[in-house]
């Protein structure tokens, strides 16, 4: 009977040190931490290199910054880039307001740094400049060319303006070059473009070929989301790492580290009210009217 205590001592002794040699690490048996992997998201209407090298800046300072795998993924349109949100397979999002909307209300994104650019950004509708039209209601039964969905400025704000009429059809213009392009060419009667890029693009083309005929209500600018995926930890290092960022850098990427994210919330109000019209906009005529 003695024999058998001693024996049970010793197999308990055995496990109580094989537990210490585990927990300790010692036992060789647990592998080496996988470092963060975080993807930054973000729309580039050109494949402009020097573009892209302003967020690689960026890319390699948060991957040293946070000791992560960061790899950048732009895309070329906002219909991708709405898929990619809604499935939150971005980490970290640099979105125009319209994107930051959506990424908000239907993926749980979460704000934490607004965009560069105009405070009050407007969706400009714009015409040749020898055209007739003088109002929106001279659009109707007209071709016109919107942005993608997930633009505010392309399509959700003109969406919500030309209500009511009906429109012979409505071409979809994957960039704003595209869409002056079709204006100049009388492929459309008018499109839809945000004023920043409504100057930036016209220049490539001749003097005096466009007009504004209608401008929107102003919407805030775009925001730097980080996706519910990423853990609430880690969330707190990357806003830390993006805050503390040279200026030079935040400039080059386009944030601004030291400013309240926008309130995004009358522009999410915004899109739901125009959600019904999207089944229409495709239809020749396309008639913008909710029954």
């Amino acid at each position: 009977m003695s024999r058998l205590r001693r024996f049970f001592k010793l197999c308990l002794v055995g496990l109580v040190v094989v537990g210490l040699l585990q927990a300790t690490g010692c036992g060789g048996s647990t592998g080496p931490e996988q470092p963060m992997r975080l993807t930054i998201g973000l729309v580039s209407y050109d494949d402009g290199a020097s573009s892209l090298e302003k967020y690689e800046r960026f890319q390699t300072y948060l991957a040293e910054q946070l000791k992560a795998v960061v790899e950048l993924e732009p895309v070329f349109n906002e219909i991708r880039a709405v898929e990619q949100v809604r499935a939150a397979n971005w980490s970290l999002v640099f979105a125009p307001s319209g994107l930051a909307a959506i990424a908000i209300a239907e993926a749980n994104y979460l704000p934490i740094f607004p965009t560069l650019g105009t405070p009050n950004q407007r969706s400009m509708l714009v015409v040749r400049s020898d055209s007739p039209f003088q109002t929106l209601g001279d659009l109707a039964n007209e071709a016109i060319a919107l942005g993608e969905p997930g633009s505010a400025t392309g399509y959700y704000l003109p969406l919500y303006d030309l209500y009511g009429l009906t429109l012979e059809k409505i071409e979809f213009a994957p960039t704003p070059a595209t869409a002056l392009e079709w204006i100049a060419n009388g492929q459309v009667a008018a499109g839809a473009i945000s004023e920043d890029d409504f100057q930036q693009y016209r220049s490539g083309f001749e003097d005096g070929v466009f007009r504004t005929l209608h401008a929107s209500r102003a919407v805030p600018p775009g925001a730097v989301l980080i996706s519910p995926r990423v853990d609430r930890n880690q969330q707190q290092y990357i806003e830390q790492a993006m805050q503390n960022a040279p200026s030079a850098l935040t400039a080059d990427a386009g944030y601004s580290p030291n400013a309240a994210p926008p309130d995004l919330t009358q522009l999410i109000a915004l899109v739901e009210k125009v959600r019904p019209l999207e089944a229409r906009v495709k239809e020749q005529p396309a008639v913008l009217t909710i029954e």
